[in-house]
């Protein structure tokens, strides 16, 4: 069935939730910020959310997406996404699935285990949860939707309940509108709308007209608009431009974790704050080390920041060293002496006009004296 509903804004009344002049509330929980931290799926562990958190700017964060039946096994996968700490709060755990009294004890659970909201992913175009009729394919059965969301609405009753969502499916069938309006008539607190269809994936521009029309949608609840964001103007176009209450930032703060708080100085000053120095950015990057330390272990460590130098590095150019040598990390002594070495050169050369980045590669030329 084509599914492409708009729903008239006459909907909307002088109490609007997505009135900008009232701090961003979801249920009872007021935040801090308008600007959140996405379920970065594969990233967005507690060692990496305590990081973004250092660095300012975070209203609410949330955890990778979470296996029902892995929480409520507590199996090792399971509970090392689902992992926590007092200073990681406030704190949203997303759920994916469609198996409703799962998604039911699950969301107990989550609330039992630190969690301040509990988030449905309706969102998620990947086929591995696609298939097990999960993420943005449960915007394809609305009906058997709405009653799993009611369900899980009823079985939290001390944390508000959300929702992430896709535009719809494809094109053809455009059903955030309608759906994020029948989620409202039901109990759902908020709304994240990444301004993309599932067949888009991340490909092509965020839309924003269709993040405009999930916000006339609705009466009461805050519209988080998310997509693109990448960048300070970004977001304040977004807010402007579709008249969400908040944004939700992903893969921007994957090599920049300060850009929340960019973001959140923006939104609230109308300034541009000036880059973190490079001695900030190596202490959150060597934070984020001795976080996965501390939460997991050495190994894991070890090999997630083989893989994470590359992230880093696109703020820290010139640094081929630094990246060549982390890449063949073998051990924390060694990472911290691969730190240290790229400060002392940095600090040896900030004045010497000799070195210059390949503005292509970042990897630092000596030039002939």
């Amino acid at each position: 069935m084509i599914l492409s509903v708009a729903v008239d804004n006459g909907v909307q009344n002088s109490t609007h939730a997505n009135d900008r002049s009232t701090p961003l509330q979801i249920g009872s929980l007021k935040l801090d910020s308008p600007v959140l931290l996405a379920p970065i799926a594969g990233y967005c562990d507690v060692s990496f959310r305590l990081v973004v958190r250092s660095c300012g700017g975070v209203g609410l964060a949330c955890t990778d997406l979470l296996c029902p039946e892995g929480v409520l096994r507590e199996n090792k996968r399971s509970m090392e996404l689902a992992a926590t700490c007092l200073a990681d709060s406030p704190l949203s755990m997303q759920l994916y699935g469609a198996d409703t009294d799962k998604l039911c004890d699950a969301a107990r659970w989550a609330v039992d285990h630190g969690a301040a909201v509990v988030d449905i992913n309706m969102g998620c175009p990947v086929d591995k949860i696609t298939k097990r009729n999960g993420g943005s394919a449960l915007l394809c059965r609305l009906p058997a939707t709405l009653a799993m969301v009611e369900k899980v609405i009823q079985a939290v009753k001390t944390a508000p309940v959300t929702a992430k969502l896709r535009l719809g499916w494809d094109d053809r069938r455009i059903v955030a509108p309608f759906l994020a309006n029948r989620l409202e008539q039901l109990g759902i607190a908020a709304i994240t709308i990444h301004g993309r269809t599932t067949e888009m994936r991340f490909s092509g521009s965020v839309r924003h007209d269709g993040i405009a029309a999930v916000v006339a949608a609705v009466n009461r609840i805050p519209i988080i608009g998310n997509g693109d964001i990448t960048d300070p103007k970004a977001a304040a176009h977004m807010i402007r431009v579709t008249g969400c209450r908040g944004v939700m930032v992903g893969r921007g703060a994957l090599s920049a974790p300060w850009l929340l708080r960019d973001i959140a100085h923006y939104l609230r000053t109308g300034e541009l704050l000036p880059p973190p120095s490079i001695d900030e950015k190596c202490r959150w990057m060597r934070d984020h080390f001795y976080n996965l330390l501390r939460f997991r272990n050495e190994r894991v460590a070890v090999c997630e920041f083989r893989k994470r130098i590359s992230w880093y590095a696109r703020h820290l150019h010139p640094c081929r060293d630094l990246k060549e040598t982390i890449r063949k990390l073998n051990s924390p002594v060694e990472f911290d002496q691969a730190v240290e070495a790229f400060l002392h050169w940095r600090q040896e050369n900030q004045d010497n006009r000799a070195i210059v980045a390949d503005v292509d590669t970042g990897l630092p030329m000596a030039l002939a004296m």
